[in-house]
């Protein structure tokens, strides 16, 4: 090998060294990907490293004649790691069509080959049929054509089971396993005919790397997915644990008003029916809903709190801009915070203003209350409240809840959604 080839080969080695920590490192704790295929990653990428350092090691002793049987081991190694990568694709496919490995046919088959191609391997020192060492160089045998048939049978053997079960499979799932054991067989043919070892270990690190990241885009919209149940549930949840006194109160007032003004009555008992229709629609709801209809709950819910404290609760809107979607219960949770912590903590009138805007990359909603401020240390109802809301927000549409103390006194509650998400 010239100068040039041997500062390229150690240029390339050392990158897919790298690569490959890089890989272990990031299948361990990226925390989208399941237990199963995080230990597979780890698992390939340990392999594909193993077999890096064996090239590696390989460049530093060829040209060393005193080197014969450290250069017999590596080349043993080489081997073994490689065909190790045609092998660990069939455990990810029979895992991924929830296949009991035991009973699988394929499995049986694809081991009993690699079992034939380890026995040759380790045959394969003590016999000039399959290669040998001579003054430290390596050389084919008559039989080493026969040596890599069990791994180019193997990857024909993946990509049939693979065809198969592609309906058992997700599309993304498919083609991952498809950009791996594809190029996958075509280096292994290769290897029969010519020695490009740098060149053939290139191309499985970029398919394993491409795979692992299909595998994780994958992983990761499941994970999102799930996320996004957790929040739906989290937040049916909430609606369930509505505040009893606050049921209990309204309907006490509107037995008052029966007698005191039959016509307000009437029309606590409509917003009341209003809010609750609102929140119970609201645990059907799946993805993001009108800001209208999220207006409209809370002006019902503020009707009736402004019914049973019209002397203490002050609400103005300036909502000109609706034409945007929210997760249900989005700014009726806000606005009830801001009630609910303003009137437990004083006596005092409180004011609270919903203010809506529209900016050249977002829809804004801002709500603002004189009450006492809020803390970011406590961990009471309504701050669980708000965080709940922040988590939704960046699942289910990528915005964003701030919380700020205004200068005059009170909180301002800012809701961020990306126009994009609209």
């Amino acid at each position: 090998m010239n100068d040039w080839g041997t500062i390229v080969s150690y240029s390339v080695g050392g990158a897919l060294l790298l690569l490959m920590i890089l890989g272990i490192a990031f299948s361990a704790f990226m925390p989208a990907l399941d237990r199963w295929s995080r230990r597979f990653f780890i698992i390939l990428f340990s392999l594909l490293l193993l077999y890096v350092i064996a090239i590696f090691i390989d460049l530093l002793i060829y040209t060393d004649p005193d080197m014969v049987k450290a250069e017999m081991i590596v080349v043993l190694s080489e081997y073994l790691f490689f065909s190790m990568l045609t092998v660990i694709p069939t455990f990810f496919l029979l895992h991924c069509c929830s296949e009991n490995i035991r009973s699988s046919v394929l499995f049986r088959t694809v081991m009993t080959l690699w079992g034939i191609f380890c026995l040759m391997v380790l045959v394969a020192p003590f016999t000039d049929l399959f290669y040998y060492v001579s003054n430290n160089q390596f050389y084919r045998g008559a039989w080493y054509p026969l040596l890599l048939t069990p791994p180019v049978v193997i990857t024909i053997l993946n990509i049939a089971g693979l065809i198969r079960r592609r309906k058992k499979l997700s599309g993304k799932c498919f083609i991952a396993l498809f950009v791996y054991m594809l190029p996958l067989a075509v280096a292994v043919t290769i290897y029969i005919f010519h020695d490009a070892d740098m060149l053939v270990l290139l191309g499985i690190v970029v398919c394993a790397l491409t795979m692992f990241g299909i595998i994780l885009s994958d992983n990761i919209e499941h994970f999102m997915r799930q996320q996004r149940e957790i929040a739906k549930q989290r937040a049916g949840i909430m609606v369930l644990q509505m505040r009893p006194h606050f049921i209990y109160n309204t309907m006490m007032g509107i037995y008052y008003l029966c007698d005191q003004d039959a016509e307000k009555a009437k029309q606590v008992t409509l917003d009341f029916t209003t809010y609750l229709r609102k929140n119970f629609t609201a645990i059907a709801s799946e993805d993001t809903v009108p800001f209208r209809d999220e207006l409209e709950h809370t002006r019902a819910y503020l009707a009736v709190e402004q019914a049973q404290f019209e002397d203490s609760l002050f609400v103005s809107f300036d909502t000109p801009h609706t034409m945007f979607r929210v997760p249900p219960l989005t700014l009726q949770p806000i606005v009830e915070n801001a009630v609910k912590h303003g009137m437990n903590a004083s006596s005092d009138p409180i004011h609270i203003s919903v203010v809506t805007r529209q900016t050249d990359t977002s829809s804004e909603i801002i709500v603002e209350d004189d009450g006492p401020g809020y803390n970011p240390v406590d961990d009471n109802e309504p701050h669980i409240a708000l965080n709940n809301i922040k988590q939704r927000l960046e699942m289910m549409c990528g915005g964003k809840l701030t919380i700020l103390p205004r200068e005059s006194g009170g909180t301002s509650v800012k809701v961020t959604i990306p126009m994009s998400d609209r």
